[in-house]
């Protein structure tokens, strides 16, 4: 026996009026204001219709339907005019006040802006909006692979403006919700009221108005409550769109488009480029730093392709220095995390009343606790994980699970009271800002400050107006965020982008580090980067340094190949999931077995991934790679 139910309800507020007959016969009104001014059991009735009728003549209506033009929301009235409930409501009973509840939106109401009629292009914007068309006529899907501050957002608001006057709609994907709170104003000066938004931070009644929203374009319901250009993330995918145009994924080579887990598992990237060609619609995908499977489908004449090779309005690329943190401790020139040289960038651009933003890809204050007499760490009870430190809630936390405990004043083992903190974290480097540079104001932007709704608008905007001098953050202060005053950068530890065990880490590294140098310097402001680490002669960083892409694909595409990883093959990852590890263990080695004998040569593993135990469940990986030529 099956039920479906609609849990959804719709938000409603009271509004009260005059009714009809009061409204509309002025003589009548005085006539009953004169009639209960002469009692003293009804005068304060009268006063309260006199307060009424002076707020209704003050009160901002420019918000309300024109049906409600001289009605005021009841709550409001109540508290503004000192009214008794009991009195109004009597007032209703006679006939005099009329109540009516109506339907309001739960989504924000934005502070209305002037719409920009247009946008000029620089030449190089305009030579790169004509490729894309041209290129539109031989290919579904074009990648725009613009430097960092190219102005590639002016580029889309320009193509976003053509597909609009056609009645179609426009998906535009962002990686982070950090990035849609910044960039939905911008639009809104050029699109108004016809651009939504959509993210996972949205409770679910707002996302069903969201949907009804997305639903009712082209439908036969005249009223404005429709979106033609939807901002969001990955999830914005699965709205129900009936004329899509255009769809843009910004940020293309972000990997917050995959969804890992909950299902539904899917990549953003590659499902918008599939769900444009359901539209017949076409795909623009854009970056400063491709994919190599991205920019690979350009080569093979897949995708076509459209560069944008200098910064918008003759700002220059930040210049970029290596420091050896190995050498600089030698030399006794480091000051805790942070080199001398770092702190005397930050300091100067403090001076000269610039801002700052420090990358960390690590949150909490320190990654771990250890002891000095047994080198016992404490650890996760449900996950094979090191516990990280938190100083704010004083806890130990486990990132996978939430598991936390008080951080002990002894070695839960031997007991001994010489403990440490190893490594560190953002909110780590938040504190020691503050004691390295009092009266600056600090912010810092990851998981932890983020979890609600507005935590993302909230710090960025703080940012955007100078109310922040710093910014320190995770992986969410690289990603295509746009700020004027921005001078220096630090990345203060690149080693542990590099030394992530995948055949993506190079790739993600050069990205993450590449993205986050093209904060700095975007406006008149030269920009400086300092990367901090111990290994400063990787290649990762030298082509990050040079900011040459090309040879970063060189190298990894022939690395690809001769290994035969994506985009030559397609892999396909298979995990065990148990509580009991020897289950596990068999189950892998057995499915191994019986795959061997149909793919040979095509498979990897089982072998236990980077953190073996989640949630006290045993995982174990099997990797099947297929080559393209195999597929059907």
């Amino acid at each position: 026996d099956e039920e479906i139910r609609d849990p959804y309800k719709p938000k409603k507020e009271t509004y009260i009026s005059l009714s009809d007959y009061y409204s509309h016969n002025m003589e009548a009104l005085y006539e009953i204001l004169d009639s209960l001014s002469k009692s003293k059991k009804t005068e304060k009735q009268a006063d309260l219709i006199l307060a009424f009728l002076d707020y209704t003549n003050h009160s901002a209506k420019s918000n309300l339907p024109s049906d409600l033009a001289f009605s005021i929301l009841k709550s409001e009235f109540l508290k503004n005019s000192s009214v008794s409930p009991a009195r109004l409501n009597t007032l209703i009973e006679k006939g005099i006040f009329v109540s009516r509840d109506i339907e309001i939106s739960r989504l924000a109401n934005y502070d209305s802006l002037d719409v920009v009629d247009n946008i000029r292009l620089s030449e190089e914007q305009q030579i790169a909006l004509n490729e894309i068309e041209n290129g539109f006529l031989k290919y579904n899907t074009v990648l725009l692979h613009g430097v960092t501050g190219s102005g590639k957002t002016e580029i889309y608001i320009k193509m976003i403006e053509k597909v609009l006057a056609q009645g179609k709609q426009v998906l535009y994907l962002l990686p982070e919700i950090a990035l849609t709170s910044q960039i939905v104003n911008r639009l809104r000066k050029y699109f108004g009221d016809k651009v939504g938004v959509y993210h996972s931070r949205f409770n679910e009644y707002e996302r069903v108005e969201i949907w009804n929203r997305v639903l009712s374009h082209n439908s036969d319901d005249s009223s404005d409550n429709k979106y033609q250009l939807i901002l969001g993330a990955r999830s914005a995918l699965l709205l129900p769109y009936r004329n899509l145009g255009l769809v843009i994924v910004d940020e293309e080579h972000d990997s917050s488009y995959k969804q890992i887990d909950p299902a539904p598992r899917y990549h953003a990237r590659d499902c918008a480029v599939v769900l444009a060609n359901i539209h017949h619609a076409h795909s623009l995908l854009g970056t400063a730093t491709p994919s190599i499977e991205t920019y690979y489908n350009t080569e093979i004449q897949k995708y076509g392709l459209v560069e944008l090779m200098s910064r918008y309005a003759d700002s220059t690329l930040p210049e970029i220095w290596l420091v050896n943190i190995l050498e600089s401790m030698k030399q006794k020139k480091m000051n805790g995390h942070f080199s001398h040289f770092l702190l005397e960038q930050i300091k100067n651009a403090l001076d000269n009343k610039e801002q700052v933003i420090l990358f960390q890809n690590r949150r909490g204050f320190s990654l771990r606790m250890l002891c000095n007499s047994c080198q016992e760490m404490p650890s996760c009870i449900n996950c094979d994980v090191t516990l990280t430190y938190h100083k704010k809630s004083n806890l130990l936390k486990c990132h996978y699970c939430g598991y936390a405990i008080e951080l002990p004043s002894e070695c839960p083992v031997c007991h001994s009271k010489d403990i440490e903190m190893k490594g560190f974290g953002t909110e780590k480097i938040e504190e020691s800002l503050e004691q390295l540079f009092p009266g600056t104001v600090v912010s810092r932007m990851d998981l932890d400050t983020t979890r609600s709704k507005s935590g993302y608008q909230r710090i960025i905007s703080d940012f955007e107006n100078h109310k922040t001098d710093i910014l320190v953050g995770t992986q969410m202060v690289t990603k295509g965020l746009d700020f004027d005053r921005v001078s220096v950068v630090g990345i203060l530890n690149a080693d542990n982008l590099i030394s992530y065990p995948d055949f993506r880490s190079f790739e993600r590294a050069f990205q993450i580090m590449a993205q986050v140098s093209g904060r700095s310097g975007r406006k008149k402001i030269p920009g400086k980067v300092i990367i901090q680490s111990y290994h400063p002669e990787h290649p990762a960083l030298k082509f990050v340094v040079k900011n040459d892409f090309k040879a970063m694909y060189e190298s990894q595409i022939l690395e690809r190949k001769k290994f035969n990883y994506p985009p030559f093959c397609r892999l396909i990852k298979i995990t065990f999931k148990n509580k009991q590890e020897e289950l596990v263990n068999n189950a892998a080695n057995v499915f191994a077995k019986m795959l061997r004998d149909a793919f040979p040569n095509q498979i990897l593993g089982p072998e236990f991934p980077l953190v073996a135990r989640i949630q006290n469940y045993y995982l174990k990986d099997v990797w099947i790679k297929i080559p393209k030529s195999d597929m059907l």
